[in-house]
């Protein structure tokens, strides 16, 4: 596969409250807590709990929704983290996507690297289930805290996707 993502157990920090479920995984994880890591063509992204992945989670969510649609046959998404910065182009091929990426910045100075290994074709279920996995490691400790979000409505859409 061409895409995987390894999603870890990263240490936990105590947080009772939070307004939404980004601000609650910027709490729980501190960044020197372990990453999660996305695999690339073979070549291995950290992605900080704390940071990274709580910054991608308002444009992650929706993602996951779409790709899943019917009548999705492409987006363009940017992620905006200060260490995991890409403009990803997906399109729909049959059941797979394609994801032709544009890297601007990774833990590790991969770009180039990345960049020189082309675009990453992976089973639109398969993405979805990779992703998944981080979802399902950030909405446990949610809920294990228990933390309270005063808006729940991406840690509600997260729970939907982990049931589908």
């Amino acid at each position: 596969m061409s895409f995987s993502i390894q999603a870890g157990r990263p240490a936990v920090r105590a947080c009772e409250s939070a307004a939404d479920m980004a601000d609650a995984v910027g709490e729980l994880y501190s960044s020197a807590a372990e990453d999660a890591v996305l695999i690339w063509n073979l070549v291995p992204v950290r992605l900080s709990f704390g940071d990274d992945l709580a910054t991608l989670l308002d444009d992650l969510v929706p993602l996951l929704e779409n790709v899943q649609r019917e009548d999705f046959s492409g987006t363009d998404v940017f992620w905006g983290s200060d260490t995991f910065s890409a403009e990803w182009v997906i399109s729909r091929e049959g059941d797979w996507l394609r994801l032709r990426a544009r890297w601007h910045s990774t833990l590790g100075n991969y770009e180039s690297l990345l960049t020189e290994r082309g675009d990453s074709v992976v089973r639109t279920p398969a993405f979805v289930s990779e992703w998944a996995k981080v979802l399902r490691r950030m909405v446990t400790d949610i809920e294990a805290g228990p933390v309270e979000l005063e808006d729940d409505d991406i840690f509600v859409r997260a729970k939907v996707l982990l049931t589908d």
